[in-house]
């Protein structure tokens, strides 16, 4: 598929509207932040009630139900954990879809399959409510510098494009409807195999006799062609022994498993991927979930004796 980039344009914005979030996790709280800084009037609603406080002192008006939500913004946007989520706030009890009206829009910048995608979007265009897939690159820190892939109808990217650029430094539309899910999946798979790789490295280094940070600030300092900014992020984390989350194994897990089962889906049986999630979920049976990916070395270190 040929990617294309909608022109990049000085777009007059218009802050005089309301904005819908449903999920305010790690990522939708700096959404929210942002929006609310600049100048949208945001209207939440998540299960967390601690969730919703904190937005709430941001500036965000709380609602209960999405349907709410829906019945009071014209465009929504979504950042949830998964497909199963997406899922119940789109189409069930109380749902966005119940309260949404005609040429509202929807845009899921959550981490889900393209085909619950394409469903959702099928199940929105039937009562005439737009809907756009796109989810975020980047760490939750570079909120306003993310680069969103988006799939969808151009003229509803175009629409939306404001609100996006609020939070992204770039807004690339990549083609029809899933199409920005299968890119996040696909990258989900790259992200996968560097942090293992990492991770296996500095623990076979502990074998070998030489210091992991020895290892690290080397090849960091170099021009290698194998340095990377993942790489940095997670090498320096292992060094430090500082596994507190910035992204947990546990959504490692969940992101690979469904970057997987798209490519199984399209014929194409990822090889690497599979072993990788091997690895992750070691990790998770460990108890290991909810620490940021580098804490997978600790699953090397076992099966080494390098500990």
């Amino acid at each position: 598929m040929l990617v294309t980039q909608i022109a990049q344009r000085v777009v007059a914005r218009d802050t005089d509207m309301d904005i819908g979030l449903v999920g305010v996790g790690t990522m939708g709280i700096l959404i929210v932040s942002t929006l609310v800084k600049a100048g949208y009037r945001v209207v939440v609603c998540d299960i967390d009630p601690g969730a919703l406080k904190r937005a709430q002192e941001l500036g965000a008006r709380r609602v209960d139900y999405p349907q709410t939500v829906a019945e009071q913004t014209e465009v929504t946007l979504l950042a949830l954990p998964g497909p199963p989520q997406v899922e119940a706030v789109v189409t069930g009890d109380h749902g966005l879809l119940a309260g949404a009206q005609s040429g509202q829009a929807i845009v899921d910048m959550s981490t889900v399959d393209p085909a619950t995608t394409r469903r959702m979007g099928a199940c929105a265009e039937a009562v005439g409510v737009d809907y756009l897939d796109a989810p975020i690159l980047g760490r939750p820190s570079a909120v306003g510098g993310w680069v969103l892939p988006v799939g969808g109808e151009p003229e509803t990217v175009a629409r939306c494009r404001p609100v996006l650029e609020v939070l992204a430094h770039k807004v690339i539309h990549v083609g029809p409807l899933g199409a920005g899910h299968t890119l996040k999946l696909l990258n989900a798979l790259m992200f996968s195999a560097i942090n293992a790789m990492t991770a296996e490295m500095m623990a076979i280094s502990v074998k070998a006799g030489l210091p992991p940070r020895v290892l690290f600030e080397t090849i960091s300092e170099s021009q290698a062609a194998t340095v990377s900014g993942l790489f940095k992020e997670v090498g320096a984390k292992i060094v430090a022994r500082d596994f507190t989350p910035i992204f947990p194994i546990d959504l490692l897990c969940k992101d690979n498993q469904l970057a997987i089962t798209m490519a199984r889906a399209c014929d194409a049986p990822p090889v690497l991927a599979n072993t990788v999630q091997v690895l992750n979920e070691l990790a998770s049976a460990r108890g290991l979930g909810t620490e940021d990916t580098s804490a997978l070395v600790k699953v090397y270190e076992a099966l080494l004796d390098a500990e």
